[in-house]
């Protein structure tokens, strides 16, 4: 037996809870891992509140990501005593995850942890700040460089735009973070920022065509706000979009793409191919500093993940929540 942060569903409703769960009941896999510390994502808190149907088989153990070691391995890449990491594929959605002591996975789907991280630095990454090392790839595949101009990053006091904030100040961009927390403003220029603006001037409906004033984008609340982000980058410039904080929709035009040539970068990380996850983990190792990491994360145990994704989903979290599991 193993303890996991089980959801149920029923006709009596939804239910989250930290149960006991039998290790004959994990799904099929080639490898058995000992979860060390998993994470709280934005997923993970719709999942755990119920707030969107992003589970869909019940029930489930939630958690997206986890790192640890392998205990068991029918694998040719793993063998026990491996420390390895674990982002999207489906798991806490389709399949059970890894807000638990115990995971099985597919040994396709897991990459190295790099020797520099303890799997709680991982976890202080975890799906949020590879996909913002993924962002920053694509500005990088775009051509973008240190000295272009100034990268805007959107929802920065969350877990991407806090890891990306770190990650572009320690390449030597000039960030502006957008944040709808003024009193955060302290905490974003520690991580880097040379600018903090109110999302407010970006939230609503906005023209077509702005003031030129980004030469890139990294934007992970979608809607209004990746559309006036658009609409005011600079000629030639690109735009990363890996989120939908604010909505799914896309109300704009295609002016910024016909007349000044901008470039919208889709950013997938719960499907990405394992080579672009090697990259990412990679790039993450070298690029990204352990004091700012340490700066974004709290630690909570298990026992509290549940309270923390009611606080995530109610926007009273900054940076990243890691589970000791």
């Amino acid at each position: 037996m193993f303890k996991a942060l089980l959801l149920e569903k029923s006709d009596a409703g939804f239910n989250a809870r930290v149960a006991s769960v039998d290790e004959a009941d994990l799904p099929e896999g080639d490898v058995l891992v000992q979860v060390q510390h998993s994470t709280l994502n934005y997923k993970d808190g719709l999942a755990i509140t119920n707030r969107s149907p992003v589970v869909r088989s019940w029930p489930m153990v939630a958690g997206i990501d986890g790192a640890g070691i392998v205990l068991e391995s029918h694998h040719p890449a793993w063998q026990a005593g491996d420390r390895v990491v674990h982002n999207g594929w489906g798991v806490g959605e389709t399949r059970w995850g890894c807000l638990a002591e115990r995971a099985r996975l597919k040994g396709e789907w897991l990459v190295a942890l790099p020797a520099v991280f303890s799997t709680a630095q991982a976890m202080a990454i975890g799906t949020a700040g590879y996909t913002a090392m993924l962002c920053v790839l694509a500005l990088e595949r775009h051509g973008v460089k240190p000295g272009d101009g100034d990268v805007l990053v959107t929802g920065a006091t969350g877990g991407v735009g806090s890891v990306a904030t770190a990650l572009l100040a320690g390449l030597g961009h000039r960030v502006t973070a957008a944040t709808g927390k003024p009193g955060e403003a302290p905490y974003l220029t520690g991580l880097g920022a040379s600018a903090v603006i109110d999302r407010a001037e970006l939230s609503a409906p906005g023209k077509p065509l702005q003031k030129e004033r980004w030469a890139a984008v990294i934007d992970a609340v979608g809607s209004h706000t990746l559309v006036n982000a658009l609409a005011q980058t600079r000629y030639g410039g690109v735009v990363a979009a890996c989120g939908l904080a604010q909505g799914a929709d896309l109300p704009g035009t295609v002016m910024p793409f016909i007349l000044r040539g901008v470039t919208l970068a889709g950013v997938d990380s719960v499907m990405a191919p394992l080579a672009a996850r090697r990259q990412a983990w990679a790039r993450l190792a070298t690029d990204l500093d352990a004091g700012a990491l340490a700066a974004i994360t709290e630690v909570v145990p298990l026992a509290a993940a549940i309270d923390k994704a009611h606080a995530l989903m109610d926007g009273k979290v900054r940076g990243r929540i890691v589970v000791s599991v």
